[in-house]
């Protein structure tokens, strides 16, 4: 009888262990998602450049494709500047080293002094390399 409550203990807390991890990854990825917001809000370029591949292809909703040079360029330089910027209403979905997330992109961008409401949807896709989610590839498009 001791066996057998040992196993169904060993089972139930592996099952639990097994139950937790993606939990766990989907909140990893949900708060990379928040630091690439972030660094884009306050121009922390190092942060970008840590947060996304050397392969980053990053599609605009106007159809613009910039790689991970030309992306971080824009936010260095101003020409993309946000007052404020935030992702709503987001999915994660997990596939291995590999997540899709869907967001609402709501920011109040800035063309030089003017102020432009931006809404527009987001597919971003992240991948786990050597133990980090980066951003690989972004498209975003009006709705």
């Amino acid at each position: 009888m001791t066996k057998a409550k040992l196993l169904i203990g060993f089972l139930c807390l592996f099952s639990g262990y097994v139950a937790a991890a993606p939990a766990t990854a989907e909140n990893d990825v949900a708060q990379a998602v928040d630091h690439l917001t972030q660094a884009m809000l306050h121009k922390d370029i190092p942060a970008l450049e840590k947060l996304t591949a050397p392969t980053l292809s990053y599609g605009h909703s106007s159809g613009k494709v910039q790689d991970k040079k030309a992306f971080i360029a824009d936010i260095e330089t101003g020409k993309s500047a946000f007052k404020t910027l935030e992702m709503q209403k987001q999915t994660i979905t997990l596939s291995g080293d590999t997540a899709l997330v869907r967001n609402h992109f709501s920011a109040q961008a800035l063309n030089g002094t003017e102020v432009v409401p931006t809404e527009i949807e987001n597919l971003q896709i992240w991948q786990k390399q050597h133990g980090k989610w980066l951003l690989v590839g972004r498209q975003a498009f009006r709705i």
